[in-house]
């Protein structure tokens, strides 16, 4: 993809304007506001001016190619550098591309029982654990928000917030219903059973983000129900929180019912920016023929075979034969396949926008 100069030059201008203002700001709100537009346009630039390095390195080789003393050496590191350039071209594009504001965002990850009974809450709590796994690998942090058991072990539904750098940009593509095909525990004749789990990965937002207001929300206590012995909840402490205007319901059932108001309205604002989110999901995904980053929970995107050992993600057509290494976290290869897609559809949006 050859880049418009223009566009490059536009977004040197912003940074050098951006260098300035920070300068002589004075104002606490606007300070914050550009130290981090700087930060994000920072690699932009960096990666624009080694661009440009490369490019006048290229024409200087060039001239020195009609030395004769020069010629060999220049032509050797002139076609060493035209082999590089695309790469240096392709990282100046996907940086420029259009991407989500919430890239390196921590999450709210939740995960809950879909179809097939026991083996479904089985199979969540299977799930759950793989994204611990991973998580874990990758160092970010897991706080359990919220849990319900299955009755034969697993969850009826777990949200937990995952934090660390990028957690929302590599998990966002894993929404979806997650199908699972094997021989549940308690089928005693060897019969293949297909269950269901559905995933999603919201953005954890700053409170300044979306505003609530008193009047939309309505408050109530209740008793949260406990495991028994010193576990029990005893008090009214757990928390409902309605939002009136949605009817978005949020719960939290520590033994603190301030920590549970603090933690529903954080989830309430998690899941009111969400709705935002997968508006403008749909109306993108209407115009882009690729089904990753659709926004679309209701889709099923992966089937997990335990008998052939195999996962396949169906929006990208791709099927793996390590289902037991992915089951223990291992999920990158899939993870950097959906994004490798999502990479080459901004790019062709880009790409389109200069034409």
């Amino acid at each position: 993809m050859r880049l418009p100069q223009a566009r490059l030059d536009q977004v040197l201008d912003r940074f050098h304007e951006v260098e300035a203002r920070m300068g002589s700001a004075t104002d606490g709100a606007e300070i914050v506001r550009l130290s981090k537009e700087h930060a994000e346009l920072k690699p932009v630039v960096d990666a624009v001016q080694g661009l440009a390095r490369a490019r006048a390195e290229m024409a200087d080789l060039e001239t020195m190619t009609a030395d004769p003393e020069m010629a060999a050496m220049a032509e050797e590191e002139l076609r060493a550098l035209t082999d590089r350039l695309p790469d240096l071209e392709r990282e100046v594009a996907l940086l420029l591309a259009p991407r989500d504001a919430d890239e390196n965002a921590s999450a709210v990850l939740e995960v809950r029982a879909g179809t097939g009974g026991d083996e479904a809450a089985l199979f969540a709590g299977d799930l759950f654990r793989m994204y611990s796994r991973y998580a874990s690998t990758r160092g970010w942090r897991i706080e359990l928000d919220s849990a319900t058991e299955g009755d034969a072990g697993g969850y009826k539904e777990i949200i937990a917030t995952v934090t660390g750098e990028g957690v929302f940009g590599r998990l966002k593509f894993e929404s979806g219903v997650h199908r699972v095909q094997r021989v549940p525990t308690t089928e005693s004749q060897g019969r293949i059973h297909t269950s269901a789990a559905t995933v999603a990965v919201l953005p954890e937002v700053e409170d300044v983000e979306i505003e609530i207001h008193d009047k939309d929300i309505r408050i109530d206590t209740f008793r949260a129900s406990g495991s028994g012995g010193q576990h029990v909840n005893t008090t009214d402490s757990a928390v409902r929180i309605t939002h009136l205007p949605t009817g978005i319901m949020v719960t939290s059932s520590e033994k603190s019912q301030h920590v549970n108001r603090d933690k529903a309205m954080k989830n309430l604002r998690v899941r009111l920016y969400d709705m935002q989110r997968q508006a403008k999901d749909l109306a993108r995904s209407d115009s882009r023929k690729s089904q990753v980053g659709s926004g679309d929970r209701s889709e099923r995107i992966r089937t997990y075979n335990y008998p052939q050992g195999r996962v396949s993600d169906h929006r990208i057509n791709l099927t793996l034969h390590s289902l037991p290494q992915i089951m223990e976290g291992d999920i990158d290869p899939l993870l950097n396949a959906l994004i490798a897609e999502d990479q080459a559809a901004r790019l062709a949006d880009l790409e389109a926008e200069f034409d």
